[in-house]
C-alpha cells in the first residue's frame, strides 16, 4: 500500500498485521454496532459552513484544553492494552503525542506501568476506571500524581462491559505477554483465560470494576486531586450539569466509541445540547468517531473545546510504532490547518464561532 495519506489509511496497513481477534477487539463495537456505525453516519451529517473574505493566511491550531495550551485541540483517547498492537506498547504512542505537543491519557487497563508511560510522554493525563478496591483507586490516585501526571480523567459509562460480540464469538482473551500493568500481580488472571463463547477481558473487568459508581464517588474523587479532573463518558446534559456542579474541570461527551450501550446517540449529536447545558461551567470535549481534521472542526464549530482520538492512532501504532503515531498526528494537524484555512479561521478558537447545518 502507498504511504498513508489520511489516518483512514493506517486501517488498512494494521489489518494486514495484527490477528483477527485483535483486529475485532480494537475495531468491534457493543451487541449490533449500531451505535459503533451513527458516531461515523452523524460526524458526517454535520456541514460547517465557511467564512469567506477573512484574511486568514496561515491559521495557527494551538489551543486551550485542560491544564494548559497544546498544539492542537486534541488529546490521545485512552486505549487498554496497546502491547496487543505494538510491542512497544504505550510508551511508543505517548513519545509520540510528545512530539505532536498533545495530551497522551493513560488508561488504567494500560499494558504499561503509568510510571513509564510518563516518562515516555509529554503530557499525560491519567484514565481512571472505578475499582472494587477503594485502596487500590487511591493507590493509581497517588501513582499517578507521583509519576507526574497533569489530570485525571475518570470514565463513568463502564459499570459493566458492554456485551462485545466478535469478543464473546472469538473467545477473546489476553495473550501472556500483555497484562494490566497498573493492577498488583495476578489481579488480572481472569483476562488470560480463554473459553470459547466468553470474552476474557469482560469476565475480568465484571470481577475488578465497581458497578455502582455515584456522584458521592465523584465528590470524593473531586476531593482527593487538586489536578484538573474530567469525566468521561456523559451523554445525558443534565448529568453534565451536574458534574459541572461537583467541580470537575470537562466532561466527555462520549458514547465509549460504540462499545458500551449499543442504542445509545451518536456522541456528536447530543454534544451542542450538553455545550448549551453547562454554559461556562466546564470545557466539554468530543469522543467517539472522530476520524480526521474536519472532525475537530465540525467539533469545535459544535461548541466542544476539544476532542479524543483512539482507534486510528491504534491503527497506526500496528502499522508503524511510534513513527506510525508520529506519522498520524501530523496529518491530523494538516487536516485540521486545512479545515481552519478553508473556513476562514485564524485558529481552533474563531472554529467556535461558525455554524452547522445538519444533514447539509
Amino acid at each position: 500500500m502507498a504511504e498513508p495519506i489520511s489516518l483512514a489509511d493506517f486501517a488498512e496497513l494494521a489489518r494486514a498485521v495484527l490477528p483477527a481477534a485483535v483486529w475485532d477487539f480494537v475495531n468491534g463495537g457493543s451487541g449490533t454496532e449500531t451505535t459503533l456505525a451513527g458516531n461515523r453516519a452523524a460526524l458526517d451529517r454535520v456541514a460547517v459552513l465557511p467564512r469567506v473574505l477573512t484574511g486568514v493566511d496561515r491559521p495557527r491550531t494551538d489551543a486551550v484544553l485542560p491544564g494548559g495550551t497544546y498544539a492542537m485541540p486534541v488529546a490521545v483517547a485512552p486505549m487498554a492494552y496497546q502491547k496487543l498492537l505494538h510491542a512497544d506498547g504505550e510508551p511508543a504512542l505517548a513519545a509520540a503525542a510528545r512530539t505532536a505537543g498533545v495530551p497522551y491519557v493513560a488508561s488504567t487497563l494500560s499494558s504499561t506501568p503509568i510510571e513509564e508511560i510518563a516518562a515516555a510522554g509529554g503530557t499525560v493525563w491519567f484514565q481512571l476506571y472505578w475499582l472494587r478496591d477503594r485502596g487500590l483507586v487511591a493507590d493509581l490516585l497517588d501513582r499517578a500524581h507521583s509519576a507526574g501526571c497533569a489530570a485525571v480523567m475518570v470514565t463513568v459509562d463502564v459499570p459493566v462491559l458492554g456485551r462485545r460480540l466478535r469478543d464473546v464469538r472469538n473467545g477473546f482473551a489476553l495473550p501472556p505477554h500483555v497484562s494490566a500493568a497498573n493492577l498488583p500481580e495476578g489481579r488480572d488472571e481472569l483476562a488470560h483465560q480463554g473459553t470459547p463463547g466468553v470474552s476474557a477481558v469482560a469476565a475480568h473487568t465484571s470481577a475488578v470494576f465497581a458497578p455502582a459508581l455515584s456522584w458521592a464517588d465523584l465528590a470524593w474523587l473531586r476531593a482527593r486531586t487538586t489536578l484538573p479532573l474530567l469525566v468521561k463518558g456523559v451523554l445525558d446534559p443534565r448529568d453534565a450539569v451536574r458534574a459541572a456542579e461537583t467541580g470537575v474541570d470537562a466532561v466527555v461527551v462520549s458514547n465509549h466509541g460504540g462499545r458500551q450501550l449499543d442504542g445509545a446517540p451518536a456522541a456528536v449529536a447530543v454534544l451542542p445540547e450538553v455545550v448549551a447545558a453547562v454554559g461556562e461551567r466546564c470545557a466539554v470535549l468530543l469522543d467517539s468517531g472522530v476520524r480526521n481534521g474536519t472532525d475537530v472542526l465540525r467539533a469545535l464549530a459544535l461548541g466542544a473545546a476539544g476532542v479524543l482520538v483512539g482507534r486510528p492512532l491504534l491503527w497506526a501504532l500496528a502499522a508503524g510504532g511510534r513513527a506510525g503515531a508520529e506519522a498520524a498526528l501530523a496529518l491530523l494537524a494538516a487536516e485540521l490547518r486545512d479545515a481552519l484555512t478553508l473556513t476562514g479561521c485564524a485558529d481552533p478558537a474563531a472554529a467556535r464561532h461558525l455554524r452547522t447545518l445538519i444533514g447539509g
